[in-house]
């Protein structure tokens, strides 16, 4: 399962955590994105400005938009945070490895 880095200087990072847990690959479904291992980086800064790093599990995800959008919207919800951004990246690529062991077994791979 991979880490997710946090630099969270504004302490928002648990509510951030907290509305990623309820965003979902319409092709994964039960596992979310963080139990996926699709988010890397959690970064807040001065004037409210939340930044999720995420990749998705392949380049050519036909849903990435909506879960992007998804993920900028409930983000941008948070109290306290006056502008959300997210930066989608493929490097490194998501493998099957970065998932918790949850998600594993909701997805019947253990």
């Amino acid at each position: 399962m991979n880490s997710i880095i946090i630099m969270d200087p504004l302490g928002l990072a648990p509510q951030i955590k907290e509305v990623l847990a309820t965003v979902y690959d319409p092709e994964l479904r039960p596992a979310n994105i963080l139990d996926l291992g699709l988010v890397y980086e959690i970064i807040t800064k001065e004037g409210g400005i939340a930044k999720v790093v995420m990749t998705l599990t392949a380049p050519g995800c036909p849903v990435a938009g909506d879960i992007i959008d998804e993920v900028q919207r409930k983000v941008a919800a948070i109290p306290g945070v006056t502008e959300a951004l997210v930066e989608l990246t493929f490097d490194p690529p998501w493998t099957k490895d970065m998932m918790s062991e949850e998600a594993k077994l909701e997805l019947g791979l253990l």
